[in-house]
Order: structure tokens, then C-alpha cells, then sequence
């Protein structure tokens, strides 16, 4: 089993999850290229892919069952995709991104999405902005080493500003969902069903608008398609952090899925 973390984390992101999963299984979590103490690189999905195939290969885990949050969602779609004779893959909260296009959202006015998206492009910007300089040192303490490159300058958050803003305007971080129908192999797909903790009101009105606009494309695509499973958590898009349990849950529960469907001729996953 291969754990995946979202932009900006690193392979500690599931340092709660690995332990409740290891009972039956090899686990591996990993950096991706650009995070944590990976190498560096342009964020070209094959390549990410090929990272991967060399962890795994040197690792000797054969082709393992992946699973993905967020960012790492979205790669474990494209592993999916390469390998359709895989276990499978798991994807939590990670088939679009917050900017991607209007059509994809739901329940909201246009002039009000409209509003909003802008508003929302502004703080990305900031962030942007403030990724390309050196960290304040009392914030730099507020991060996991790992995920912290020293230089001469000063101290900065991975991935370095150039590469998320490369991810960040990528077609298919803005949307994935449509790849999720050329799926061969089990897949499940958890959705996050609540808002961030903190975040301000209207901001939590564009992100209940992306929701359901995930939850109706998805529901689409995988109408017909017994082996793809989504299953909504009450959980924010941090469900890794905040529902550990509830996750490793979830994982095992496709496992014992694709294990039960080896020996049984019943369509679907029977769990």
C-alpha cells in the first residue's frame, strides 16, 4: 500500500493513518517530487508517475494498492489510469481544485461565483506571493522541518513557489473528475461533506458550491461503473488529520473489497 499526501505536505502527512494500516499490510508513505526531501522537478504527471514506479520498484512492492489526498488524489487517478489491472486506488478529496472552472460549481449564483472566485484568486495571489520569500522566523517554526528548504537566503516552504504555481494552473489539478470514467481498476472515492474549521462565511459558500459540483459530476460518471465507490465523510478537505480512523476505515474496507471480489463472482465491491 502507497500513501500519496496533497500539495504542500509531506510523507508525515499521514503519520496518524500509516499505524492503523500496517496491521496486514506493507505500508509506504513517500515525498513527492518537489516536497518534503524529495528532488526537484517540473511538475509533468508522467514524470511524477515515474517517481513513483521507482519507489516502488526499489521498494520491491510489486503494484501496490495507492492512495491519495488531495494532489495525491489526483496522481493516484493517473496511476489508476496506467495500470488498470492494479488493486486499485483510493482518492480522498482530490478531483478539483478551489479554482477550478465556473461550470463546476453548483447552487450559486453566477454573478455571486463570480464575486467570489475573484476574491479567492486575490488570496491564492498573496500566497503566492509570500511562498516566493524567505519564511518569517517565527512562522518558519510552525512547520515540519521536512517541509522546509534552508538556503542562503533564508528559509522557504517546498514546494518552492515556481513549481505551485505550475500545479496550481494545471488543467488537470483544476479537474480531474472527467479521467475518473476511463477507470478500470477498484476505486474509491471519499468526499469531504463540511468546511475547513475557521474558514470565513462566504468562502464557505464557494467551497459548498465546489462540493456539489464534485459530488454531481462524480455521482455521473460512476452511475453505471460497479467498480468505482464513492463514499461521502463528514469530514473537511483535512479528513486525513481529522478523521484518521474514519480514513484507515475506509481503506481497509476496499481492500477486503478487491480480496472478497477475487474469490467471488458478484459484480462490484462487496463491503
Amino acid at each position: 500500500m502507497l500513501l500519496l499526501h496533497g500539495l504542500g505536505g509531506t510523507l508525515q502527512h499521514w503519520d496518524a493513518v500509516a499505524p492503523l494500516l500496517t496491521g496486514a499490510h506493507q505500508v509506504v508513505s513517500m515525498d513527492l517530487r518537489g516536497h518534503g526531501l524529495s528532488g526537484d522537478g517540473a511538475w509533468e504527471w508522467e514524470a511524477v508517475l515515474d517517481d513513483i514506479e521507482a519507489v516502488v520498484d526499489h521498494l520491491g512492492l510489486d503494484t501496490p494498492l495507492v492512495v491519495g489526498h488531495s494532489l495525491g488524489g489526483m496522481v493516484a487517478v493517473r496511476w489508476a489510469l496506467r495500470h488498470p489491472g492494479g488493486p486499485g486506488i483510493v482518492n480522498l478529496d482530490g478531483l478539483r481544485s478551489a479554482e477550478t472552472s465556473p461550470r463546476h460549481y453548483a447552487g450559486i449564483g453566477q454573478e455571486e461565483l463570480t464575486a467570489l472566485l475573484a476574491e479567492m484568486k486575490a488570496v491564492f495571489d498573496a500566497q503566492a506571493e509570500a511562498m516566493a520569500r524567505p519564511l518569517p522566523e517565527a512562522h518558519a517554526v510552525m512547520y515540519p522541518q521536512r517541509a522546509l528548504r534552508t538556503t542562503d537566503e533564508g528559509v522557504y516552504l517546498r514546494p518552492d513557489a515556481a513549481l505551485a504555481g505550475q500545479i496550481r494552473y494545471d488543467a488537470y489539478f483544476q479537474d480531474s473528475v472527467a479521467a475518473v470514467a476511463d477507470i478500470q481498476c477498484p476505486a474509491l472515492f471519499v468526499l469531504a461533506t463540511r468546511d475547513l474549521p475557521g474558514m470565513p462565511g462566504r468562502v464557505g459558500e464557494l467551497m459548498q458550491a465546489l462540493r456539489a459540483g464534485i459530488r454531481r459530476d462524480l455521482l455521473a460518471v460512476t452511475a453505471h461503473r460497479p467498480h468505482l465507490q464513492v463514499l461521502e465523510l463528514a469530514a473537511g478537505h483535512n479528513m486525513v488529520a481529522e478523521q484518521p480512523e474514519q480514513i484507515a476505515q475506509a481503506v481497509l474496507g476496499l481492500q477486503r473489497g478487491i480480496a472478497g471480489q477475487a474469490t467471488s463472482d458478484r459484480p462490484g465491491l462487496p463491503y
